[in-house]
């Protein structure tokens, strides 16, 4: 299903903008996972990606439409919505999705004729050999976030980790990421399928076997499901490290079982900069609820096309000067530095965060410290753009 979110031009164009943008309208999807257990996430990237047109007024200076499409979580059917924006819509962007197997499956449709530009998803397979000049990932690239937590075990001294996640692209990125970096014994490598939500089996293994330490990676409704009954089956005093299982799109839900649990991520709601602290009041105050790093990876992505589009003079035609002026990365992030690698992944801090819950009543993640400074994804240098 297509919402369409017209946004018309109160003000006229700054004398700085060139006349042809006075008759143009910039045309942008939003394609995220809206519907079923996961749409939770989509639901922040489209919230943080609103509310940021919604800030700007005129995306780029110029009249802005907005196509709002669930993906629901299926490439198929993604890959077929994505062709729908590209050519029976005419858009210049696309901003989405929110899993990697999906990224895999519209790449291709949008990429030929606009850009894509992911709040979330950060495949390996775009970051290396199969980058593409048309996509930029204002993420991360799904090998960062474990790796915060491995490196956090190796600091703790852990010497066995029981490792899981689900059984695709950004599950196996992800373990992948923690064993790179993890200098301890994987007691245990498991895929589950994907939007799996009995882990009786799992967690009896996990018992039996007793590692030293637990990372999981299991987003959205698969998180929710996973901390609470590694709660109820007693397994606590085993530290369970996270990645997308304890954000603020599970913490909900999960509430007190995650309270005081570490994750790996990129941002977080308290993170001390102007633009992020603007931003989560608006979010708040907009949606009433806690924005989570989908949110924020959002807000970002219209952020920076907003400023590529101000760039080029609304020039929409000209895709080598849109191109430059997204690699430019020009905008004020709400994690603060940011620019891109070559393979239009981010630099950008990566931190250790804990789940609270707010003086409000509300759950959140709060940083605890910073992990890596500048960190570059490892797949940079395969990228021959």
């Amino acid at each position: 299903m297509t919402r369409n979110l017209t946004l018309a031009a109160a003000l006229m164009l700054t004398a700085a903008a060139p006349a042809l943008a006075q008759d143009t309208t910039l045309k942008i999807g939003v394609l995220v996972t809206l519907s079923g257990p996961p749409a939770v996430l989509g639901e922040h990237a489209r919230d943080g990606a609103l509310l940021a047109v919604e800030e700007l007024g005129m995306v780029g200076g110029l009249k802005t439409e907005v196509f709002v499409v669930d993906a629901e979580g299926k490439p198929d059917v993604a890959a077929q919505k994505a062709r729908e924006l590209v050519e029976r819509d005419d858009v210049d962007f696309v901003v989405g999705p929110i899993f990697s197997n999906v990224l895999n499956a519209i790449a291709g449709p949008i990429t030929e004729e606009a850009f894509l530009v992911s709040p979330n998803a950060g495949p390996s397979s775009f970051a290396g050999e199969g980058c593409n000049p048309n996509l930029f990932v204002v993420s991360y690239q799904n090998d960062q976030m474990p790796t915060v937590l491995a490196e956090q075990m190796n600091k703790d001294g852990v010497g066995s980790a029981f490792i899981l996640a689900p059984n695709y692209q950004a599950g196996k990125d992800s373990l992948n990421g923690f064993k790179t970096v993890f200098k301890g014994d994987v007691a245990s490598e498991l895929y589950v399928p994907l939007g799996q939500l009995d882990y009786s089996a799992e967690l009896a293994q996990i018992a039996a076997m007793q590692p030293e330490a637990v990372y999981a990676f299991l987003p959205g409704g698969m998180g929710v499901n996973f901390v609470k009954q590694y709660e109820q089956a007693g397994l606590k005093t085993i530290p369970l490290l996270t990645a997308f299982t304890v954000d603020e799109t599970t913490l909900p839900a999960e509430q007190d079982a995650a309270v005081g649990m570490l994750s790996g991520t990129n941002w977080a709601p308290d993170l001390d900069n102007a633009a992020n602290t603007a931003f989560v009041s608006s979010f708040e105050a907009a949606y009433g609820y806690v924005p989570a790093l989908y949110a924020a990876g959002g807000y970002d992505a219209i952020k920076l096309i907003d400023s590529a589009v101000k760039a080029t003079g609304g020039d929409l035609a000209d895709k080598d000067a849109l191109r430059s002026a997204l690699m430019a990365a020009d905008f004020t992030s709400v994690r603060g530095k940011f620019s891109f690698s070559a393979n239009h992944f981010p630099v950008q801090d990566f931190y250790l965060a804990k789940a609270i819950k707010r003086e409000d009543g509300k759950y959140a993640t709060s940083i605890v410290e910073t992990v890596f400074s500048n960190y570059a994804d490892a797949y940079v240098d395969q990228c021959k753009m």
